[in-house]
């Protein structure tokens, strides 16, 4: 049985309050029949009196009421009050009756009665996520008022620190560190912009910054939802924030990795735009279709195209020659077999590019990111054919990775504060040993500079910033639902651990079990 609510023993007590005035409860307080030494009648214990009625009548009155053995205030029509019995049995079938009956329909007012049922309605969770840099790499997400700011520091070329994410909050630890050096810090720092000011001295540079999109333009990913134009329209989105600063005026590019290079001259065009916006992007197509591009592919690209023709942004041509690509992985060759002249188009930094591949950092990524791609040609080939075909897969992917950020640091190269927008597949950005992770050291060698440091003229990890769209568990490498964030786990390569990105932005929600080692939201 369920228990009866609140309001029912409010209704009980109220019945039994009615008892308060019937002297059976008390026949010895002020009673007028002990006084008058009458013997006590059961029937004389039933007159109902009122709590302030027995003080209020006199003494005489009193006794004229017993000697009569009428009641004072009686009804009119001197009839017997209820009774306790009677108000008992009253009051108990009331409690069975509501403890036994539905409470919203026996009391339709009922305060606390629960409330209807709603409809489940999800949990709201963020659309960006910086993939920090600790040991392991965790998940900071970011709500929706914080992610225009990122865009808007990495239009500025503010770059992507590689060092853990922390808050430095003001606490009873610090207190004193933070008053006393802090102070110290900050008198350091304005006297010596006036230093530098009056000695004529600029002590800001400005260096080149790059943002990678990994994206594969597909609606394979559950936060895509079955859309194939949401990576271009995130892409979009993401890069109308980047490009806002004032900083990105006349200096601003958009590299597409699947586009040759001799296709440029048609990219160009279609920038300017020459004929209409509709003839202009017919000629672009047709212009792809031409060099063996993808058509599905080059459609997927198309709003990405029509941004920077309508802000005017060059369009960079990254990849090799189809044809020589296909001399490399088909024809048995490797890079041994393609011509000498065409690899200096391709690599202007030779001695790294050879350089790299003996780098144990770069292994780890060859072993656990490159060469999971590779499928060769018929399962049932020789172990010998086996390593020869994957040979010439990591020769041509190489070469790609390589093509890709020699044209971009030439574009940046001689242009300060310039920041050019990559947009490649997930796997040659992921886990940053692709075309992304030789950035720096091309820009180096442009730049004269061949010391070999991480921060050649300014430009080191931290001026890349790579941003995965919509990745799926898949895409990342990862055997469960969740997303894969970093490749050297073992103990033997602990110290080359790489995280897969610096950020995950997604169209839509994504699920929580996509999710790995969630930190606050910020």
């Amino acid at each position: 049985m369920t228990p009866p609510p609140p309001l029912l023993f409010i209704s009980l007590l109220s019945s039994l309050s009615n008892l308060s005035g019937i002297e059976a409860f008390a026949p010895w307080r002020g009673s007028s029949l002990l006084s008058q030494n009458k013997p006590y009648l059961p029937s004389d214990s039933f007159q109902c009196r009122g709590p302030t009625t027995t003080n209020l009548l006199s003494h005489e009155e009193q006794s004229r009421n017993h000697d009569n053995q009428t009641p004072a205030f009686s009804s009119p029509s001197n009839r017997s009050s209820p009774s306790r019995r009677a108000i008992l049995q009253s009051a108990t079938a009331s409690l069975v009756t509501l403890a036994t009956a539905d409470p919203a329909s026996s009391l339709p007012d009922n305060p606390f009665a629960p409330p209807p049922p709603q409809p489940f309605r999800p949990s709201s969770r963020c659309t960006a996520y910086l993939v920090d840099s600790t040991i392991p790499p965790s998940l900071i997400p970011y709500r929706a008022g914080r992610e225009a700011s990122i865009l808007k520091n990495l239009g500025m070329g503010s770059g992507t620190s590689k060092e853990p994410f922390s808050r430095d909050d003001v606490n009873l630890n610090n207190f004193m560190n933070k008053a006393v050096f802090g102070a110290i810090d900050a008198t350091k720092g304005a006297l010596g912009g006036i230093s530098d000011v009056i000695g004529g001295e600029n002590t800001v540079d400005r260096y080149a910054s790059f943002v990678f999109f990994g994206a594969n333009f597909d609606a394979e990913s559950p936060t895509a939802r079955g859309d194939a134009n949401a990576d271009a329209d995130l892409a979009v989105g993401l890069m109308k924030d980047i490009c806002r600063p004032k900083e990105r005026s006349g200096n601003t590019a958009v590299g597409v990795a699947f586009v040759p290079i001799s296709a440029q001259s048609a990219l160009d065009e279609y920038v300017v735009g020459s004929g209409g916006e509709a003839a202009s992007l017919d000629r672009l197509m047709g212009a792809l279709k031409s060099v063996g591009v993808d058509t599905y592919l080059a459609e997927r690209y198309v709003p990405i195209f029509q941004f920077a023709q309508e802000k005017k942004i060059p369009l960079l041509a990254l990849s090799p020659e189809l044809q020589d690509l296909d001399v490399i992985r088909n024809k048995g060759g490797g890079l041994q077999s393609l011509d000498p002249q065409r690899r200096e188009v391709y690599v202007a930094d030779a001695e790294g590019f050879i350089a790299l591949t003996r780098d144990p950092k770069f292994q780890l990524y060859t072993e656990k990111s490159l060469l999971k791609d590779f499928t060769p040609s018929s399962p049932t080939i020789s172990e010998e054919q086996f390593k020869a075909e994957q040979a010439n897969f990591f020769a041509e992917r190489i070469l790609v990775h390589e093509t890709a950020a020699t044209v971009i640091t030439k574009w940046a190269a001689p242009r300060p504060n310039s920041l050019v927008i990559t947009l490649a597949p997930i796997a040659d950005v992921r886990f940053m040993g692709g075309m992304n992770g030789r950035v720096p050291r091309v820009y180096r060698f442009l730049n004269g500079d061949k010391s070999g440091g991480n921060e050649g003229r300014g430009v080191g990890e931290d001026a890349v910033t790579t941003i995965l769209l919509n990745p799926s568990a898949q895409e990342t490498l990862s055997e469960s639902r969740f997303l894969r964030l970093e490749i050297g786990t073992a103990p033997n390569n602990w110290a080359y651990q790489t995280k897969i990105a610096d950020y995950f932005w997604f169209s839509s929600m994504p699920k929580v079990n996509m999710l790995p080692r969630m930190m606050n939201e910020q």
